[in-house]
């Protein structure tokens, strides 16, 4: 199936000389949830801004559902919706008048069905008379959400959906962007909040120092780079590890009491930890205490940007 964006070479160097991104090729899925991930200062927010038209590329190409957004620009930034991090909007402008507003900014004809619809799939329409100023934060950052669909586009960019919320709107906010998907909008999201990410997306982008360094599937990507670690406290010292258990990943702390068992999620299947404490049991090696981790999406980011660091 024919991604419904893609970048090619896509490229950003500033005239002071930084170069923000550095030739990017990536493909985004129709329907897909794409979480980009990457330290401050790694080229998220120049990628989104080249692709909504806010920041002129250097050099590659940008295509939307096969079109070339340099032929028809127009056309191709209709079906893009972006919700910033910062609110930009009138504080003193009621909520329905700034969301219709948006939908004419893209050349659409007055729908008040559609506003309405928007305003309603964000629990935004007992508010519609309000002015901006007077909402909470975490109603004017469903306004800027509202603003972003108003023209009904096919893709959805959220930059920091969730900076600066409270948890429970961050989890009411996870529910949110699962509907759009369900309503058969594709979301790309950068959030600092990696659980995010893991709880929501369906592919993972790692980009660092303008580089695109990973594209991975969620689960794959938590199979192949998560680990498992478990120390085992042991009853009794040992001196060394015994030779039975030479294959086995272990590593033996400095004073003899405490077993480290390291494996990847993939070699876990094969050389589970059951087994390895029914061989200690074979041993005759008892053990007092079991201490377990399985390593997050934000133990692998952090993995792979201080490898590049």
């Amino acid at each position: 199936m024919q991604p419904i964006l893609a970048l090619s070479g896509l490229s950003k160097t500033y005239v002071s000389g930084h170069q923000a991104l550095k030739s990017v090729d990536l493909e985004i899925r129709r329907g897909e949830i794409f979480a980009l991930l990457g330290p401050n200062g790694a080229g998220k927010t120049t990628l989104i801004g080249a692709v909504c038209g806010l920041v002129r590329p250097t050099g590659g190409t940008i295509r939307v559902d096969g079109k070339d957004v340099a032929d028809d620009w127009r056309a191709a930034r209709a079906r893009i919706g972006l919700v910033p991090q910062e609110l930009a909007t009138d504080m003193f402008e009621k909520v329905a008048d700034t969301v219709a507003f948006s939908r004419g900014l893209f050349g659409r004809p007055r729908d008040p069905a559609v506003v309405e619809r928007v305003l309603r799939s964000l629990s935004l329409w007992d508010k519609r008379d309000s002015k901006i100023m007077q909402l909470s934060g975490g109603m004017k950052r469903r306004v800027l959400i509202a603003k972003a669909l108003a023209h009904e586009p096919d893709i959805l960019f959220l930059d920091e959906p969730t900076a600066g919320v409270d948890v429970e709107l961050r989890r009411d906010m996870w529910t949110l962007i699962g509907a759009l998907r369900e309503g058969g909008v594709t979301i790309i999201l950068t959030t600092h909040y990696i659980e995010e990410a893991e709880e929501m997306a369906d592919r993972i982008g790692v980009i660092d120092k303008g580089e695109l360094i990973l594209v991975e599937e969620k689960r794959a990507l938590l199979a192949q780079l998560g680990k498992t670690e478990a120390e085992i406290g042991l009853a009794a010292p040992l001196a060394a590890i015994p030779e039975a258990l030479a294959d086995w990943p272990l590593a033996l702390s400095g004073d003899g009491e405490t077993l480290t068992y390291t494996v990847t999620a993939e070699e876990a299947e094969a050389r589970g930890l059951p087994l390895l404490l029914k061989r200690l049991d074979g041993l005759g090696i008892e053990f007092r205490a079991l201490d377990t981790h399985r390593s997050s999406l934000e133990d692998i980011f952090v993995d792979l940007v201080e490898r590049r660091a």
